[in-house]
């Protein structure tokens, strides 16, 4: 057993055995996380590698955006303020539900802030980024909070553990989260700390704007927004995404010449000799 598997073993050991109403266990991860392809987390979170992870820093949304077609039209998310519009943002969601507080529910486990109860038995948003490992993204389900659920240090510590984050909700310090070379998404940016609210899931199915994440989708936020992938599309998107790139590229090779209107070559050539000439152009480059 490696050190990263200790430390994340460890991470789950530090959560309150009653916390556990609040998160998949393993076997609950794997049922609806089924069509997984890769290995997972000992948490049973999928775990797509980080080599797939490289090529998808590669991508643009719209090479993502053919998941709509494969049944999955609820996976953007376009409202979202990037921090960084120019970095682009690629990692494994880990993920946080916060809702208002509720006395009577916050007190059973003490997942409320503020809390009632003892700090080494309190849950709350930190308890889910002290989950986070190289790679991972904290995607946090908190429209209904007001406050700002990070500000410049919690936003550090994320970049020394994961990818960045995305917050259907509020941050604070945005001066001194925009210093941090990190990409990330949030709501609005306020002064007020975080308060009044409870922990009602860690690595659970969250909603961000009109979208459901689960533990382990491949968060891709570029310009436009984010996009949350299902493990078992990625590799899918990949592929199709190094096609797109051969034919845009042959495209404006085409174009270049100066020989040819517009719909001579795009969207897809007709003559004869030029979609024989693409398709060699193709193979050959698919093959590099």
């Amino acid at each position: 057993m490696n050190k990263l598997t200790l430390l994340t073993l460890a991470a789950l050991a530090a959560l309150p055995a009653p916390a556990q109403v609040f998160k998949l266990d393993r076997d609950q991860m794997i049922r609806y996380t089924a069509q997984n392809p890769f290995d997972r987390f000992p948490d049973g979170r999928p775990k797509v590698p980080d080599a797939i992870l490289e090529k998808v820093k590669g991508l643009s949304a719209e090479e993502v955006f053919g998941i709509e077609h494969q049944g999955y039209p609820n996976q953007f998310d376009g409202d979202l303020i990037p921090l960084r519009p120019d970095k682009k943002l690629v990692g494994r969601a880990v993920t946080l539900q916060l809702m208002p507080l509720r006395p009577d529910i916050a007190d059973v486990d003490g997942t409320g802030m503020p809390s009632t109860g003892p700090r080494e038995k309190h849950i709350s948003h930190q308890t889910a980024l002290n989950l986070l490992e190289p790679g991972d993204v904290i995607v946090i389900d908190a429209h209904s909070i007001s406050g700002g659920i990070i500000g410049d240090n919690l936003a550090f510590y994320i970049h020394q553990k994961g990818a960045g984050f995305v917050i259907d909700g509020d941050i604070r310090d945005l001066d001194g989260i925009h210093e941090i070379d990190m990409a990330g998404y949030f709501k609005r940016a306020i002064p007020p700390y975080l308060t009044s609210c409870m922990v009602t899931g860690i690595n659970i199915p969250v909603q961000i704007g009109k979208t459901t994440v689960m533990p382990g989708d491949v968060v891709f936020g570029d310009s436009e927004g984010v996009y949350f992938i299902p493990p078992q599309l990625v590799k899918g998107i990949v592929d199709r995404a190094d096609t797109i790139h051969i034919h845009d590229e042959w495209t404006k090779k085409k174009f270049s010449e100066g020989k040819y209107k517009s719909t001579d070559i795009y969207p897809a050539p007709h003559d004869p000799a030029l979609k024989k000439e693409y398709e060699d152009y193709l193979k050959s480059h698919l093959q590099k």
